[in-house]
Order: C-alpha cells, then sequence, then structure tokens
C-alpha cells in the first residue's frame, strides 16, 4: 500500500481532485490490465461508480475502515462489475478486475494515494453530506458535489456518529476471534442448537462455545470431537447466531427453532441440519 508522507492545506476543489485521482488510478489499471477490454463495452464508456447504496459512507468508515466501493460495470444484461476499488482509511486502495463480462477475476492490483488520514477524513464526510445525506445512491462520481472543503463542525459530527456503529464494530472483531466447536457442526452438518459464552483465555478468544445440543460430557471432553475455528466460519454456516453475536460472558442460548434461540433452562435443543 502506498500511504501518505505528508499533509497538505487542501482549498476549493480539492476533494474533487482526490476522486478525480481515485477514477484515474481506476481506469489506469484497466487500461494496463485489460487492454483489449473497450470503453464502449462499459456502463457510459467507463465512468466510475460510487457504490454508497448498501451501507452508507459512515458505515463503511467506521466499521470496515474503507470507503464504500468505487466500480464500473460492464454495459450488457447482467450489468456486473469490470473494476471494484476498495480505498482504505490510511490511503491504500485495492483494485479487483473482472473479465469475461464480470464472472472471473483476472487481476488485483494495490496501490494507493499520498494522502494523510485526516484528508481522507475529508473526502469521507464530503461524500457522506453530498451524496448520503443527499439520498443519492450508486451514482456516477462525476454527478456527486465535491468542491468544497466540509467544515470542522461538520468532521465533528461526522466523527460523533462513531457511536452509532459501535455494535457493528463490536460484532466484527468478535467474528475474527476464535471460537470452540463441535464437529457435529462442523463436520456433520449439524446446525448450532447450544452456544455459551464464556470468559475469555486471550485476546484471540471470543469465549464462544458452539455444539449441536445433543453432545453429553464425554463427547465434549475429548479434544478430538471439537476444534477452534473463526466465529465468522461459523456465522457463515449458520446465520441465526449472529443475533445473539455480541451477548456478554455468561450467556446460555438454545435453540428452539429453524431460526431462533432462547435462554437455556436444560430444555431441549431443536435440532436440524444445515447441510
Amino acid at each position: 500500500m502506498v500511504t501518505g508522507a505528508f499533509h497538505r492545506d487542501w482549498g476549493a476543489g480539492e476533494m474533487h481532485k482526490i476522486l478525480n485521482e481515485i477514477q484515474t488510478k481506476i481506469q489506469n489499471a484497466i487500461k494496463e490490465n485489460m487492454p483489449e477490454l473497450s470503453l464502449d463495452a462499459l456502463e457510459e464508456n467507463g465512468k466510475v461508480f460510487y457504490m454508497n447504496g448498501k451501507n452508507g459512507t459512515e458505515y463503511d468508515w467506521f466499521v470496515n475502515g474503507h470507503l464504500p466501493s468505487f466500480m464500473v460495470f460492464y454495459d450488457d444484461e447482467n450489468n456486473l462489475g469490470a473494476a471494484k476499488a476498495t480505498v482504505y482509511d490510511d490511503g491504500g486502495i485495492n483494485i479487483y478486475l473482472f473479465d469475461e463480462n464480470g464472472d472471473h477475476l483476472a487481476k488485483e492490483v494495490q496501490t494507493g494515494l499520498d494522502i494523510d488520514e485526516a484528508d481522507l477524513l475529508k473526502l469521507a464526510v464530503c461524500l457522506r453530506r453530498n451524496a448520503d445525506d443527499k439520498k443519492i445512491w450508486d451514482a456516477a462520481i462525476d454527478g456527486i458535489e465535491s468542491d468544497e472543503l466540509p467544515d470542522e463542525d461538520t468532521i465533528a459530527e461526522f466523527l460523533d456518529h462513531r457511536k452509532y456503529c459501535e455494535p457493528s464494530i463490536r460484532r466484527k472483531e468478535i467474528m475474527g476471534k476464535l471460537c470452540v466447536v463441535s464437529k457435529k457442526v462442523t463436520r456433520e452438518g449439524w446446525k448450532v442448537g447450544f452456544m455459551l459464552r464464556e470468559e475469555l483465555q486471550d485476546d484471540e478468544d471470543s469465549g464462544w462455545q458452539f455444539f449441536a445440543g445433543d453432545e453429553d460430557d464425554d463427547y465434549i471432553n475429548d479434544v478430538d470431537h471439537v476444534e477452534l475455528c473463526k466465529v465468522y466460519s461459523i456465522a457463515g454456516i449458520d446465520p441465526a447466531v449472529m443475533n445473539h453475536i455480541d451477548s456478554p460472558v455468561g450467556t446460555r442460548l438454545i435453540r428452539k427453532s429453524s431460526g431462533e434461540f432462547e435462554e437455556d433452562k436444560n430444555q431441549p435443543a431443536f435440532m436440524e441440519k444445515w447441510k
């Protein structure tokens, strides 16, 4: 990644210049790595779109550490992406290029902006104010106002809104930590029937343990019957656990139906296979 080594005092129009630089890097990556791709095969001859319509600028900035994606699309019936750029809050950019009309990832290009984090924050605030706040979603970047710098009050308001993302930030942090899982879930295909959160052993531990729901003590105490994995891998195969993933230490939940858990009071678990 290339990150900023200095700070500039931006004047009017500089946010627009940053967007133009992002656009140029995307277009150059397409030209250098897919030279056979003509502009008339792309939507609006290769315009770059700001894809804030899923979560919005603030969510991606605070939770994921980057701006919503910048996209170039194929101009055909499927309208799949030809290029997707992720601009991180440290100035790094990952550009993913897709050939076969968007069906195949052809190349990943890593580049960056020579801009520090404070200036990228101003760009995020500018995009929130002139896109999200105006209900402009997934629009071409040349249609988003970007001539004026956000003032200090607008930046402070943006930063204050981090508090609304705190639950998602906590969930994401937990998702990257380790959990104990019964092999009845990971190997035999049962959904999680019983989940409990114990005291954390270290910084990498989520505290979570997941079981199918009918394991006895002899089964659980055999190390060959359990394994360690990341919490996100369990949430991926059984999304219902996500509703409770940031519950506190001491939580004990039993599955009561296909998509619901309730407090464990020694009742039998509802058991169902996910595959």
